[in-house]
């Protein structure tokens, strides 16, 4: 805008006859000069240094306020020059005064103003040194150059000028201006910018926030337009919710105020015509985001009512008039300050209360330990204090209810889940989303108390619930800590309640829960089981899982069986009835028969007799049963039929009822009960070498085989007893036969026979010795009746019966077996006590009362008396069968004259026969006899020390040959080679073939 002289234009304001007055007070007084241009440089370094818009702002809202409309603000920048056009109030005298005086407002008696300390305006000489109002009524400006002209015109005033280096106080002289505001607004401010300013004023323009407005409520709209691009801001609705929108975008923002006016005596202090101004408000505003607040991010400061430079850590817009220090930046200290400070504690309560229940309050929630200066920490303080004491926190479960923190309650690892079970059992439980782990922080801050899962089991003990509700607790504890719910209540069958998880047994599908009442367990009630993650946790926490399998093997289970005859005895014990007790273990049995079976307590079980008393179910046999009809009469008690009738048959089987042959198990054979347990074990024990008894096996036995009347039917019932009841026992790596196969060979079950002394109808070996036992399979592989002597001699009595079988004239033997039959005898005997026989076998077909027994091959044909084979072990056979050795009979020596003596390599066919020896040469000297006699009687060969006597015949010299160097079973090959020494090529290469 050019500059023109005050005679050019109207002047309507007066502001030739303000220039005069102020510059005849400066050529009267120059310091008065320096002090107007010291204060406002101060103010435009100072407090007012980057606060043009605000400034603009908040003057258009003035104007706004003064005539009670809707005000606009349009800011406009355009090329070198920042214009802000308002409606409103337009320009006046007293106006133009204000502008053109420093700390001197127009608008001190105006409540309703913004601008209250008359200096607001300087702040456009940050970025103009022309600056310039135009309004309906008129214009006028300011300006840096005519003031310095006006200045440098007087004398008085030059040297000042010189030593400020032209600098001047540039409000201070108004003149007028020509112009008017655009169409639709009734002033506008005019600023030239100075060089390099615009790029910061653009800037300030784009990052203008819309929520200026929310302190500026006389404004409706803000209009920025930069290099023609514009947006704009409207402000619309009032507390407690305002809008502004932005280019169609709106923002909605929750407010809360508080109104009051202060007491005259705490206004004494401030300066004077601030004192008249004692009405306030204070507003606490936050935006919302789909209906829910979105706490404020970034760094926050006071408005009071346009920014400071006080921090400010809520996170929400606070706008309260506090008394501002000479910077127009900092708040002051003192009792106004403390009203206003308790006053915007009292508006966030109020906020917050009002606002509907959402988590994403707690973000309000102050962090005393946060505060950045004494008055953040005064508003921090204040405000938790204040939320502390208000009902704003929510019920879980009652969406309209509202109570204080020192009432709520928070669950810690709480999900909704947890909350949904304990809503209504924890009194002041927070929602699940008001709990979560990122509220906590403020949540402490309010001092809500937290609840561990020790509360909570604390809470719910004694709590009546259905147990579909205790299911859905434990599901959502499930991963909570185990040792603070190890007293966790668990509802059982019956009504009953457990103090604990621990030994309480969870049932599992199928189990018969409603007919197990009579056992009196700690059995959960299944509704509170039924979710995986229930039953889960309860594992977890010591319970058991409840299968048929699992409650049979119950402690209370078992002393109830094992108590339950005695109970049937005295009816008035207090014991469940034996009806309902055998109802419920058989219920069991029928959903697990073979974990029943596995359990050999159980066949202590009363069950009702065929007599019209009770018997334990082992000692019971079913009636009609095959087992029943092999068995001796009245040797076992019989099951009631009725009884039978209505049970599952397999349960009673696994309860130990008989249909048929029944099992005995063991560690030890002292434990077994069964008939000639201790017998069998010695037979086994007899088996096995010297030294400390060996571990047993477990043991596998089968019962009442004694009490069998009925064999043959015995016998096929047995042949399907279980491959375990037959199995061998291996004890110290010695096998041996088991009970069942042990007792049926050694009794009469064969048509009045044993089956150990009958042979097996293939074996060849006892052929003669032993009648076929006259049975098929699967029999014959059971009983195994021997095939071989390895299948008698083990077992001591096996084998002082097969050495009375040989002295039984009426018996044959075949030849191979006789050869060494009596050898082994004596090795198996060996230690036991045992009888000589009567008459003892010499040959397969011959039994004789007298023999000997054959030491020395040689004495045979000196022999009076039949020969026992010894098989190698003359001495032993001689000792078992009490006879004499044939070298102890026989006392002889040689009668006749050799013919020749030669060494043994000397006769033809050594060198085959040394070959057959596997030998380099044959030792020592033969004597060549024709004939050789013994004691006058002739004999083929007869050895001494040194030297061997032959009759010279092959046979003679190949068994010679073959005592003297202890290969007698070679003697034959050896008879061969002298035989034939001119066929040594011949033999050698048959001995070659092998």
């Amino acid at each position: 805008m050019a500059a023109s002289t005050a005679g050019e234009l109207p002047d309507p304001f007066g502001t030739a006859a303000l220039r005069r007055t102020v510059l005849a007070a400066w050529t009267a007084s120059p310091a008065r000069f320096r002090e107007d241009a010291n204060v406002e440089e101060d103010l435009v370094h100072g407090g007012y240094r980057d606060r043009v818009l605000v400034e603009l702002a908040q003057n258009a809202a003035d104007a706004a306020a003064r005539t009670g409309g809707a005000g606009r603000l349009r800011l406009r920048l355009d090329g070198g020059t920042l214009r802000a056009a308002n409606t409103g109030a337009p320009l006046d005298a007293a106006g133009v005064l204000g502008l053109a005086t420093l700390r001197a407002s127009a608008k001190r008696d105006d409540a309703a103003s913004v601008g209250r300390f008359g200096v607001g305006f300087v702040a456009v000489l940050a970025v103009s040194e022309e600056p310039a109002v135009l309004s309906r009524t008129g214009g006028m400006r300011f300006s840096a150059t005519d003031t310095r002209a006006e200045v440098a015109a007087r004398p008085a005033l030059t040297g000042e000028l010189a030593r400020r280096h032209g600098a001047v106080p540039v409000l201070r002289l108004p003149w007028p201006a020509a112009g008017a505001p655009p169409a639709g607004f009734d002033t506008e401010v005019v600023l030239p910018l100075l060089p390099g300013v615009r790029d910061g004023v653009a800037a300030a323009l784009r990052e203008l926030p819309a929520e200026l407005l929310l302190a500026l409520p006389a404004l409706s709209a803000l209009e920025v337009v930069v290099d023609g691009t514009s947006r704009t801001v409207e402000r619309s609705g009032g507390m407690p919710e305002v809008r502004l929108s932005e280019d169609g975008v709106v923002t909605r923002w929750a407010a809360a105020q508080r109104a009051g006016e202060l007491p005259a005596e705490l206004v004494a202090d401030l300066p004077v015509e601030e004192r008249g101004r004692r009405a306030w408000t204070v507003t606490c505003a936050v935006p919302l985001e789909d209906g829910r607040p979105r706490p404020l991010t970034g760094r926050q400061v006071v408005h009071a009512p346009t920014p400071s430079d006080e921090p400010l850590s809520l996170p929400l817009r606070l706008i309260a008039p506090f008394p501002l220090g000479p910077d127009r930046r900092h708040v002051l200290p003192g009792p106004v300050t403390d009203v206003l400070v308790a006053a915007a504690a009292d508006a966030l309560a109020d906020l917050v209360g009002r606002l509907p229940a959402d988590p994403a309050l707690l973000g309000l929630v102050p962090r005393v330990g946060l505060a950045g200066a004494e008055l953040d920490a005064a508003l921090l303080g204040a405000a938790l204090d204040r939320l502390r004491a208000t009902a704003w926190l929510p019920v879980a479960g009652d969406p309209g209810a509202r109570q204080p923190p020192e009432r709520a309650v928070v669950l810690d690892d709480a999900d909704e889940p947890r909350v949904a079970a304990l809503t209504g059992v924890l009194p002041g439980l927070l929602p699940a989303d008001w709990s979560r782990r990122g509220n906590l922080p403020a949540l402490t801050a309010l001092g809500v108390r937290r609840a561990g899962p020790a509360e909570v089991v604390e809470a719910v003990r004694g709590v009546a619930r259905p147990a579909r509700w205790w299911a859905q607790l434990y599901a959502a504890f499930e991963r909570a800590d185990r040792e603070e719910l190890a007293a966790l209540p668990v509802p059982l069958v019956g009504g009953r309640t457990a103090h604990g998880p621990a030994g309480v047994l969870l049932p599992e599908p199928g189990l018969p829960v409603d007919r197990l009442a009579a056992l009196a367990l700690r059995l959960a009630d299944p509704a509170a089981v039924q979710l995986p993650a229930a039953r889960r946790l309860l594992e977890r926490l010591g319970g058991r899982p409840a299968t048929a399998e699992a409650v049979l093997a119950d402690p209370a289970v078992r002393a109830a069986v094992e108590n339950s005859l005695d109970a049937a005895d005295d009816r008035f014990s207090g014991a469940p009835e034996p009806e309902e007790l055998a109802e419920a273990v058989l219920a069991l049995a029928t959903a697990a028969p073979s974990a029943a079976a596995e359990l050999p307590w159980l066949a202590e079980l009363a069950l009702p007799d065929a007599d019209g008393g009770f018997g334990p179910a082992g000692e019971l046999v079913l009636p009609g049963s095959p087992f029943a009809a092999v068995l001796e009469d009245g040797a076992l008690g019989t099951l009631d039929p009725a009884f039978a009738a209505r049970a599952d048959a397999a349960a009673l089987r696994a309860v130990g009822v008989l249909d048929g042959f029944a099992a005995v198990r063991a560690e030890d054979p002292d434990e077994l009960d069964v008939d000639g347990a201790q017998e069998w074990a010695d037979a086994v024990l007899d088996r096995l070498p010297g030294g400390p008894p060996p571990a047993w096996p477990p043991l596998v036995a089968v019962r009442d085989l004694e009490l069998v009347a009925d064999w043959p039917g015995a016998l096929e019932l047995l042949a399907a007893a279980p491959a375990e009841a037959w199995a061998d026992v291996v004890v110290g790596r010695v096998r041996a036969p088991g009970y069942l196969r042990w007792w049926l060979r050694t009794h009469p079950v064969l048509g009045g026979r044993r089956p150990d002394r009958l042979a097996h109808p293939g074996s060849t070996e006892l052929a003669g010795l032993y009648d076929p036992a006259g049975i098929g399979e699967p029999l014959l592989g059971l009983l195994r009746p021997p095939a071989t002597l390895d299948d008698v001699l083990p077992d001591p009595d096996g084998a002082l019966d097969l050495l009375d079988r040989l002295g039984d004239p009426a018996r044959t033997v075949r030849p191979g077996v006789l050869a060494r039959v009596y050898a082994r005898l004596a090795l198996a005997l060996d230690g036991v006590d045992a009888e000589p026989p009567v008459r003892v076998r010499v040959a397969a077909d011959c039994v004789v009362g007298r023999a000997v027994v054959l030491d020395q091959p040689h004495l045979v044909p000196l022999l009076d008396l039949p020969v026992v084979p010894s098989g190698g072990a003359p001495g032993a056979v001689a000792d078992l069968l009490d006879l004499p050795l044939a070298s102890e009979r026989v006392q002889a020596e040689v009668t006749s004259r050799p013919v020749r003596r030669v060494r043994w390599a000397e006769l033809p066919g050594a060198t085959l026969a040394a070959a057959r020896l596997d030998r380099d040469e044959l030792p020592g000297e033969v004597a060549v006899h024709d004939p050789l006699t013994v004691a006058g009687r002739p004999v083929p060969w007869w050895p001494e020390e040194v030297v061997d006597h032959v009759d010279g015949s092959p046979g003679a010299l190949g068994r010679a040959l073959a005592w003297r160097v202890g290969a007698w079973p070679l003697r034959q090959a050896l008879a061969e080679a002298f035989a034939h020494p001119d066929r040594a090529a011949d033999l050698a290469a048959e001995d070659a073939v092998g």
